[in-house]
């Protein structure tokens, strides 16, 4: 395949959804530039309409709305948003993963939102069904979370048909920030997130193979949107609504409100910030595994965030993700094998079989890229 690059930011055409204009400028960065047009008071007056219907509707239990959380900068700005800005009672709803991999940081700072003064719930799945999903999707797909995730994302609104509360807030809309999928009828309507990027619409077939009984999968499952539309359900992306709902402003205001952020460097996370996703350690080995199949990793995403920002030129930009786009400690990638009771040599066996031959090539007993990054060719 021709390899191409945004002329604007470093995001590499092997994206699901990447699409370049007449300019040569990508979906995200054309979506950024639009924001400067925005009226942002209209966009205010319309999550008020649904901020209004919430507290019409509040449950029984006194909550207007749930907000799914991790404790990281996402949530954290959502759920003080929504109590302080919008003056709602959310609840919030957490997945606590398998101890092997929750991080003493995400620990902490789920910890600090209850300080905050949130009620949290909490949903914990069966741990040994949760690392066969973990082991299979691995060696299936290249992604050990094709099925995990899907605890956090079907939790938030099980949770609200239980409970009887109308409206989930989540974060940003991928298809508009990193470009997934190209179009989005409404960039604030999340009633269809479920089919984009890997999730798949929560197709779950594949998990037959690894002899996993269908009434283990009750956490993984998400409802219908047939159902959550019977019942009255909305969900929204409150990050639409915000003008300034991006990772440094995210991160800067979790940060004063007590959220901890890591203490290792990029060259061991490949990451350039040190304060996302950071309930678990294991995410380094899946973005390390999508550098492997997509040419791009989590320090590409953050630069070209940083880019569009006006905060990082793009050489600059090409430079990072040169010097730590992919990488992953040796000790993550020890403990994921441990949790998974796998070998370094089978774990490296699975890894490398998804290299993307567009973008590998073994030489002897290395693996070389065929691409330059920022270049197209």
């Amino acid at each position: 395949m021709k390899i191409e690059y945004c002329s604007k930011c470093v995001q590499i055409n092997t994206r699901p959804g990447f699409k370049l204009d007449g300019y040569g400028v990508c979906a995200p960065c054309n979506y950024f530039s639009s924001l400067k047009g925005v009226d942002w008071q209209e966009r205010l007056k319309e999550i008020e309409k649904h901020v209004n219907w919430a507290k019409i509707n509040k449950s029984d239990l006194g909550y207007d709305c749930i907000i799914s959380a991790s404790g990281g900068k996402d949530s954290t700005r959502l759920a003080l948003y929504a109590r302080d800005n919008l003056k709602l009672n959310p609840l919030l709803v957490t997945t606590m993963i398998p101890p092997e991999m929750v991080s003493d940081i995400g620990i902490k700072n789920i910890d600090n939102l209850n300080k905050l003064g949130f009620d949290i719930i909490t949903v914990e799945p069966d741990p040994l069904t949760y690392k066969k999903l973990m082991k299979l999707a691995f060696s299936k797909f290249g992604n050990y979370a094709k099925a995990t995730e899907l605890v956090l994302y079907a939790s938030a609104p099980k949770i609200a048909i239980a409970f009887g509360i109308k409206i989930i807030f989540l974060g940003e809309n991928n298809n508009l920030v990193y470009g997934d999928i190209v179009s989005s009828k409404d960039g604030g309507d999340a009633m269809d997130m479920i089919n984009t990027n890997t999730l798949d619409g929560g197709d779950l077939r594949w998990s037959e193979e690894g002899g996993i009984e269908i009434n283990k999968l009750f956490p993984y499952e998400y409802p219908t949107k047939a159902n959550i539309i019977k019942l009255g359900i909305k969900i929204k992306y409150l990050g639409f609504y915000i003008k300034d709902f991006n990772n440094l402003t995210n991160g800067r205001l979790a940060i004063e409100n007590g959220m901890l952020a890591r203490l290792d460097s990029p060259e061991n996370t490949g990451a350039i910030f040190n304060f996302d996703q950071l309930d678990e350690d294991f995410v380094h080995i899946n973005q390390m595994l999508k550098f492997f199949k997509l040419g791009f990793g989590k320090a590409t995403d953050e630069a070209c965030e940083l880019i569009r920002l006006g905060q990082m030129t793009r050489d600059d930009g090409i430079q990072v993700v040169n010097d730590i786009d992919g990488k992953c400690n040796e000790s993550y990638i020890k403990l994921f094998c441990k949790y998974l009771e796998i070998s370094t040599k089978d774990f490296w066996n699975i890894a490398n079989k998804y290299r993307n031959p567009d973008l590998w090539e073994k030489i002897e007993d290395r693996w070389e890229k065929r691409f330059s990054v920022g270049s197209s060719e």
